[in-house]
């Protein structure tokens, strides 16, 4: 998110495609969509390439992925398929890491018959599983964008075995991975085990594309994680964030991106959420909330209250940990374009999903990861939205761990327990949830600009602690107003790019070990997170 209070330069204005500024300045996503609705040709933004084929003889692996469309499949490009180069591959789990396993990738033109060969060694790529293409139109502006045509393409890989690691290569007709000339494409990515063992993941947000971006990616990949939480803010292609049509916008900072992160997120599952630069609001086929662009671009566990329309909420368990990722766009005050798009399904969804997941057994933790912070005193602060809609539901179901992005820094509170300092954790801490409360991490330290603290207020962090007390801050009401608060609970801070590394144990004694480490790989911040210890 762009930092209001950091004289930062918004993009180039774009027109509202028919709506006067001064009313556009004054419409919610929504009420911008209904506007449009009425005066343009629809034009949908996803299509599938057609009816995916079913499970390979004997392979156990089955396609999937497809969606509702309401427009037939795009028309092939004229350029041959093996000159097409499939790039930008990413992963992401399906419902069960076990056994499902989603491969997507981009190509610059439509192409014939995408698919995914894959097997248990790199020499045995047999089995072969047909994927859709989801075809993304970005209206031109004259004079300040042009047209772009995007493809992305999906496919679904289930029934697979736990604990498994597996070989895959994407294609098309005329260009085959097992092919000698295309065999150094190969990559591979591993199932989560049958049952809970020790684990690495890691988390942040806010990333987009730079030397520090890559560089943050690069890091990550030195800790082996399991799979990487993105907390939002995802690629910056719209600059500006506020969620609507007036935001400077460019879709090709997505193939950018892509192509940035394809060395790690073609091995290691991408799990995102929807930040505010994520709402697209060109992108509202079905309804107003501008997320048509991370529909196509992502395939994500459809297990949400909306996949379609929602696709960044969903929830997976890996080992013996259950994660949710909500969309705070949803309950936001700070910018609130897309604030109650949801009629409150998202939060009834939530505390249903939370319910289950401390029923279920095995599961000793649970991570709550979305972009808008609950506690931060960097630029954005903290939302009250956040704190009056969800909040009351991390308390009752006694969450774990909370992950942020939106503040372009590195901070963690104490354990907060009703709005105060359940439990004082300094590095090198413990705490107990059931009893201390909450633990809330801003992790936006992925690549993008870097945000400060209140002026006056010192980093502190590992090896760098300096005197804990009192900062003055802010939290969002509703009506996009700011309430001073003076808040104790930031205990570390740091301004530098960064993420998280979370270890989680099982066996009679479960445990996060949860670091922050700069990209250097310094750590900067380390506390122990035990239930009923």
């Amino acid at each position: 998110m762009t930092a209001p209070s950091r004289g930062v330069p918004p993009g180039p204005p774009v027109p509202d495609f028919g709506i006067p500024p001064r009313l556009a300045a004054r419409m919610s996503m929504a009420e911008q969509y209904e506007y449009l609705r009425g005066r343009l040709v629809s034009r949908r933004t996803l299509v599938t390439a057609g009816a995916m084929a079913g499970a390979m003889a004997g392979s156990g692996l089955v396609a999937g992925c497809a969606k509702k469309s309401a427009s037939p499949a795009p028309a092939t490009s004229a350029v041959r398929g093996a000159a097409v180069v499939p790039f930008g591959r990413h992963l992401a789990f399906g419902a069960d890491p076990r056994t499902r396993m989603r491969i997507s990738w981009q190509v610059p033109f439509a192409v014939k018959k995408p698919f995914v060969r894959v097997g248990t060694r790199p020499d045995d790529l047999g089995r072969r599983v047909a994927a859709e293409i989801r075809h993304l139109h970005t209206p031109g502006v004259q004079g300040v964008r042009p047209v772009v045509e995007q493809y992305y393409v999906h496919a679904a890989l289930d029934g697979l075995t736990p604990g498994t690691t597996y070989y895959y290569g994407v294609g098309h007709d005329g260009w085959d991975p097992a092919a000698p000339n295309h065999r150094a494409t190969i990559t591979s990515f591993r199932t989560a085990p049958a049952s809970p063992e020790k684990f690495v993941f890691t988390a942040f947000g806010d990333q987009g594309v730079s030397q520090a971006g890559k560089a943050g990616d690069n890091a990550l990949l030195k800790q082996n994680p399991a799979f990487h939480l993105h907390a939002g803010d995802i690629c910056y292609a719209d600059g500006n964030g506020s969620g609507r049509t007036s935001d400077g916008y460019d879709a090709r900072e997505w193939d950018r991106f892509l192509r940035q992160n394809d060395p790690v997120a073609r091995s290691i599952p991408w799990m995102v959420t929807t930040g505010n630069h994520d709402m697209e609001a060109w992108y509202s086929p079905d309804g107003p909330d501008g997320y048509g662009g991370q529909y196509a671009r992502f395939a994500l566990p459809d297990n949400g209250f909306d996949p379609h329309g929602a696709p960044g909420v969903y929830a997976f368990t890996y080992g013996n940990v259950g994660f949710v990722a909500l969309d705070a766009n949803d309950v936001s005050y700070e910018i609130p374009a897309n604030l109650g798009y949801s009629g409150g399904r998202q939060t009834t969804w939530l505390e249903k999903k939370l319910k289950e997941l401390r029923a279920a057994p095995g599961v000793d933790f649970v991570v709550v990861f979305f972009h808008h912070c609950a506690y931060s005193t960097s630029a954005h602060a903290s939302d009250g939205g956040i704190r009056a809609a969800w909040l009351p539901l991390f308390t009752r179901y006694q969450v774990d761990l909370v992950v942020n992005g939106h503040n372009h820094v590195y901070e963690r509170t104490d354990a907060v327990k009703g709005g105060r300092v359940g439990r004082a954790v300094p590095v090198g801490g413990s705490t107990d949830p059931t009893r201390d409360g909450i633990v809330y991490v801003t992790a936006g330290g992925g690549g993008r600009d870097l945000y400060s603290f209140p002026s006056g207020v010192k980093d502190s962090y590992e090896g760098h602690v300096t005197r804990h007390g009192a900062v003055r801050s802010f939290h969002w009401t509703k009506g996009q107003h700011n309430v001073a608060e003076t808040v104790e609970w930031s205990r570390v801070r740091y301004t530098g790019f960064s993420f998280l590394k979370v270890e989680a144990e099982a066996g009679t004694t479960p445990r996060l070990r949860v670091s922050a480490l700069a990209q250097s790989g310094a750590r900067i911040d380390h506390f122990e997170i035990r239930r009923g210890g």
